[in-house]
């Protein structure tokens, strides 16, 4: 063992890797002692460097372009000039599948062999060919009065070494992989104990997680009101490309004097709040626990109106939290940073997973 008297004082770096659908985003982050700085950042779309998406459909699933995706992570990390290698990758809700069930009482050393032998019950995979992570979201291990519910995360191992092809093509080592929900979790909800509805608006998928007192306990995914849809209907109904009708989504949204553009995203919007309300629902029938507060975060959070128009349909406090609020960073970058921080959350949140 070498003893460097300096060590406390040198910074830990991390990178924090989310690959979405149509852009990778990638954060780095150092910490001195108890502070966190915000050290560089780095995002490139899809269509700017490839013709081909980033992901591959097959059998309904969803592969990793492995070539494509690591010379984008490259192209970042040279135009940023980050040096930094250790990094933590995503897993996006498409790629990762959430339960939760109930054990009796037991010691904590008993818990992994009852996950072991009760997960593949609400498993649709073979057990040989998942990889599985879990934690205690109730309950009291060692208490013999103390039901356990535990959450389970279960990714294919496929999947998982994909993304060790990724890390190990684009020269990083992957120090962890985590799924976003519990990336998305650690980076906005904080340390707030209020039960909290975190609504995760892709550009193809939206996740809605429920937190309760910082511990994710339910997470759910569907397809409609993504970005994508919200961007082609505009297109569809004022006879736009892609390009305008997503720069017109951006710049007026549900305030558009438009009265075709109004119409044909509420369409497409109140389906998602009304899905919203019934997964709120659910939850307080089985768990007794309401929700409190609305988090809006991913690329389309920032849509103008959708804040005003949830909070007035789901009668919440609705906000859009600031990923980067509590690190170190050049105050120049505030308002850019502010913007951007729905895109970025994934990558903050596993980023501050090698922090800890």
């Amino acid at each position: 063992m070498v003893f460097n008297p300096f060590k406390l004082f040198l910074p830990k770096k991390i990178l924090g890797v989310d690959i979405g659908t149509s852009s990778i985003k990638i954060v780095e982050l150092s910490r001195w002692g108890g502070g966190r700085t915000l050290e560089n950042y780095g995002e490139i779309q899809s269509a700017t460097l490839f013709k081909e998406p980033f992901k591959l459909s097959v059998k309904g699933s969803y592969l990793l372009s492995a070539d494509f995706i690591s010379r984008a992570i490259r192209a970042i990390l040279d135009e940023a000039k980050i040096k930094t290698k250790s990094a933590i990758f995503s897993i996006p809700d498409f790629s990762s599948f959430f339960v939760s069930f109930d054990l009796p009482p037991m010691t904590e050393k008993e818990i992994p062999e009852a996950v072991r032998f009760n997960a593949p019950q609400y498993i649709p995979l073979p057990i040989s060919e998942i990889t599985l992570d879990w934690k205690v979201i109730a309950g009291v291990p060692g208490d013999k009065k103390s039901n356990l519910k535990i959450l389970v995360v279960v990714v294919a191992r496929q999947v998982v070494q994909e993304y060790q092809r990724i890390a190990r093509m684009a020269g990083l080592e992957l120090y962890a992989l985590e799924a976003e929900a519990l990336a998305i979790t650690r980076a906005l909800v904080k340390d707030n104990k209020k039960t909290i509805c975190i609504v995760d608006i892709g550009v193809q998928s939206t996740t809605v997680n429920i937190v309760s007192r910082g511990v994710l306990e339910k997470s759910f995914s569907f397809d409609f009101a993504s970005g994508n849809q919200l961007t082609y209907a505009i297109a569809s109904a004022l006879d736009k490309g892609y390009v305008e009708a997503e720069e017109i989504k951006q710049k007026q949204g549900l305030l558009s004097q438009e009265k075709s553009i109004n119409e044909t995203l509420y369409i497409l919007v109140d389906p998602l709040l009304a899905e919203i309300k019934k997964i709120s629902s659910e939850f307080y029938q089985v768990e007794g626990k309401e929700i409190e507060e609305i988090y809006l975060t991913g690329g389309t959070a920032n849509l103008p109106g959708l804040r005003d128009y949830c909070a007035e349909v789901l009668k919440k406090k609705v906000e859009i939290p600031n990923c980067f609020a509590d690190f170190l960073y050049s105050p120049i970058l505030n308002e850019t940073l502010i913007e951007m921080g729905p895109r970025f959350s994934v990558a903050v949140g596993v980023s501050l997973q090698g922090l800890k």
